[in-house]
């Protein structure tokens, strides 16, 4: 089974904690400062800030948490915060991209490399691992919204570069730049999707037993419990049953 949506279906039923919840809306309130600092703060001109609302909604975060996180950036005290990608390979041979905000480098880095290297695996140079991903835009539906063919028909007179439909939703590709205007375009036809985000998308899936599996849900889960980490892609592929075991 894919690794990327099977262990973020894990994810989401590890979020209903209330410590996984209050550490998600932290990275997803520093997201949204972030995006307003660095553009214009109305979400309608600044496609970042957009997607950022359009996760924190996803993820039931409170109005007042979002329009806070703003003003937080319009008020000029907001920290500095460096975006940094890391990569290296952790069990099996796996690539991973971890996307993080800091305002310490160095904390960060050594948190990072310690993760990697106490579950397994080992941090990288920049770009060691970036080539086996494509970097694109991706919008997501319910799977309810509209059918396959309505979709694709939708997507493609958008401008999109690919859709995937399957019983969990809609998956909509872009490029980078094509973002924010096949978003608005769908989005005018079938409302709100329940992500609008870059991404990176492995171009193909490494397969890896249960025991070194187990150990890169680990590796994963550990990087995503930083504040500092915002994203952590891999493109493994694991079988059913340990996808099972994981989030039970």
């Amino acid at each position: 089974m894919a690794g990327h949506s099977q262990f973020k279906n894990i994810m989401h039923r590890k979020g209903r904690q209330d410590k996984v919840k209050s550490r998600l809306f932290g990275k997803l309130a520093r997201e949204i400062t972030v995006a307003a600092k660095l553009g214009l703060p109305d979400p309608a001109m600044n496609p970042r800030l957009r997607a950022a609302m359009i996760a924190a909604r996803a993820e039931n975060m409170p109005k007042d948490n979002i329009e806070r996180a703003i003003k937080k950036a319009l008020g000029g005290d907001a920290e500095t915060y460096d975006e940094i990608r890391y990569e290296g390979y952790g069990p099996g041979g796996v690539a991973v991209i971890v996307e993080v905000l800091t305002d310490n480098r160095n904390r960060t880095a050594g948190e990072v490399r310690a993760t990697f290297t106490k579950n397994g695996g080992n941090l990288a140079e920049t770009g060691a691992v970036s080539f086996m991903f494509n970097h694109v835009g991706l919008i997501e539906y319910d799977a309810k919204v509209a059918s396959a063919d309505a979709m694709l028909e939708a997507a493609i007179e958008a401008g999109a570069e690919d859709v995937a439909s399957t019983t969990d939703g809609h998956e909509i590709y872009t490029t980078v730049d094509t973002l924010g205007s096949v978003s608005k375009a769908i989005e005018a036809k079938f409302g709100e999707p329940r992500k609008a985000a870059l991404t990176w998308k492995p171009q193909n899936a490494v397969a890896v037993d249960d025991l070194q599996g187990e150990k890169l849900l680990r590796l994963i889960e550990t990087l995503n419990e930083s504040d500092d980490v915002q994203n952590v892609y891999a493109n493994f592929e694991v079988s059913d049953a340990l996808m099972a075991k994981m989030s039970a």
